[in-house]
């Protein structure tokens, strides 16, 4: 059985018909986040490093709600509309991880993301018995 997690009050929106992240079984995969302002909705557009802290701290945001965090992170995707960018994205996203905790990661360019943003990133989280029930 899936537990599909949403977050509540339309905190995030959503880009389409799917949830913020699924838990099945002992992990959570975690919906490819953008840089949405949360409180307005809007897309923050402007330079890649704080479009990556948002992309980030909305990654936080949905993983707070499923009971997850971080640190427990086994796999990343990343999709960036520029590979120039590369060097930006790598600095901030890592500065979210504690030093060695860095979970495997694949990033892929791209032509275009939904609401125009520049980054997104997924996740999958092992959650074990830390996990919300």
């Amino acid at each position: 059985m899936f537990e599909r997690i949403v977050i509540p009050d339309g905190r995030l929106p959503l880009f389409g018909p799917f949830p913020h992240a699924i838990r099945a079984g002992d992990f959570l995969f975690v919906t490819g986040q953008l840089s949405e302002d949360p409180e307005s909705g809007a897309m923050e557009l402007g330079p890649i490093g704080d479009q990556v802290r948002r992309v980030m701290d909305n990654l936080i945001i949905v993983l707070d709600q499923a009971g997850a965090s971080l640190d427990q992170a086994v796999m990343a995707r990343v999709f960036i509309t520029d590979l120039r960018d590369f060097d930006t994205v790598n600095q901030v996203y890592a500065s979210y991880f504690k030093e060695g905790q860095l979970p495997c990661r694949t990033t892929v360019g791209v032509v275009g993301l939904a609401g125009h943003g520049n980054v997104e990133i997924d996740l999958i989280v092992y959650c074990g018995e830390t996990a919300k029930p």
